[in-house]
């Protein structure tokens, strides 16, 4: 019987494996040796204090705070718990477009922007008036609707 040839390539290929391997048992052996073996359980542990940072000294008794379980909602409240908010608002136009039937109002309360249409319109307005309007979602965001003057 023919003997399996053995190349130049399948030699190089098992001495790199062997010293990986090598290697990887050093590391190993390594390891074990810094490992924290003299250090007891309680010197392990981690206690984590009332800011929560981790710390070594176990938290101090009396800074802990008792904390109803009835308490804490979890979820979005229900819309019959919040107060009823009032849909009209009142803004100021800050552009207002005649020829092509647009512009925006600013609200007075939080000086957002929002884009209005001659079809939501119930009176004419022009810039810089004092208007009241409710808001309805569009395509491309919030548009004031039944924009009154005031």
């Amino acid at each position: 019987m023919a003997r399996a040839q053995e190349t130049y390539g399948k030699k190089e290929r098992e001495k790199k494996r062997l010293k990986k391997r090598e290697e990887k048992k050093k590391k190993k052996a390594e390891r074990q040796a810094n490992s924290n073996t003299g250090a007891t359980f309680e010197e392990q542990l981690v206690y984590v204090d009332e800011n929560g940072h981790f710390t070594d000294t176990p938290p101090d008794p009396t800074k802990k705070v008792k904390i109803d379980a009835e308490s804490i909602v979890l979820g979005i409240p229900k819309k019959e718990d919040q107060e009823p908010e009032d849909p009209v608002r009142k803004g100021k136009v800050s552009f207002f477009d005649t020829s092509k039937g647009f512009g925006f109002i600013i609200d007075s309360e939080n000086n957002e922007k929002y884009f209005v249409h001659v079809s939501g319109l119930v009176d004419e307005i022009a810039e810089n008036d004092k208007v009241s309007f409710e808001l309805e979602r569009g395509m491309k965001g919030m548009n004031a609707v039944r924009v009154k003057t005031v």
